[in-house]
């Protein structure tokens, strides 16, 4: 599929180096993120104690923008081509493939990633990384296998949820900053209107043979930029449901 499909981006006891990590992973998964680096990892409020797993409906809600700025007027031609983009995440059910993350820093990371509609998704780092970022349709989490450790948030606190969500409406839910449309290719850039899912987001599609998400570039408060390029995509094989449960971080003997 922002600091997404850059992962699309931190305990207290992690080091520095970790945190920017992880930071970095959420960047890049925004929006399908690619989720919000360091903004992300700061502003969302962590859910209460309790029920994992629910089924996911996402929060709609249309604001004015923040800074008071008005929206912005476009041409036929521009929603034409935002309605195209919602369309395509709308008809989307499964997605897999490979990505590749290149963060702030220019430090490039691979690894495997799986979409399941709405909501569910997870990144699998490859190695030496151990890191993943799955969620189960309610909440995301972000796993470190190494440390044995993982932090939650709400999807709804996510810019994930613009593009995952059951119901995708670009027009109504986002606050659409360009679109540009060429022979053979579309560029949009976006946020949430939603206060709560901070971090922008620049997708990458392919019209040709047909639509399909190539990468996004996501930001982040601090103005970091992580960018997501996916390879190898598929969208008609099955997926387990058993890829969107979160591992367990420490084995029973």
């Amino acid at each position: 599929m922002n600091g997404a499909m850059s992962r699309l981006g931190a305990t207290m006891t992690l080091n520095r180096n970790t945190v920017m990590k992880r930071a970095s992973i959420l960047a890049a998964v925004t929006a399908l993120t690619a989720a919000s680096t360091t903004a992300f990892t700061q502003d969302v409020k962590k859910p209460d104690a309790g029920v994992v797993g629910q089924p996911w409906t996402a929060k709609t809600q249309s604001v004015a923008p923040a800074d008071g700025t008005t929206a912005k007027v476009f041409d036929a031609a521009q929603i034409e081509t935002i309605k195209k983009v919602s369309g395509y995440f709308n008809e989307l059910n499964t997605l897999k493939g490979v990505f590749v993350q290149t963060n702030a820093q220019n430090k490039r990371e691979r690894g495997k990633f799986y979409v399941k509609r709405p909501g569910r998704f997870r990144f699998d780092y490859a190695l030496p990384s151990k890191q993943i970022i799955i969620s189960d349709g309610k909440y995301l989490a972000i796993q470190d296998l190494d440390l044995k450790n993982e932090d939650t948030y709400e999807l709804d606190n996510t810019p994930f949820r613009l593009l995952l969500k059951k119901d995708v409406d670009l027009m109504r839910d986002a606050l659409i900053g360009d679109v540009q449309e060429a022979d053979d290719l579309i560029v949009i850039s976006l946020k949430d209107k939603s206060p709560d899912a901070p971090g922008a987001i620049k997708l990458f599609l392919a019209k040709k043979p047909t639509l399909e998400l190539k990468e996004w570039v996501t930001s982040d408060a601090q103005g970091g930029n992580t960018r997501v390029e996916l390879s190898e995509v598929n969208k008609t094989d099955a997926i387990d449901d058993k890829l969107f449960v979160k591992e367990m971080l420490i084995k029973p003997r």
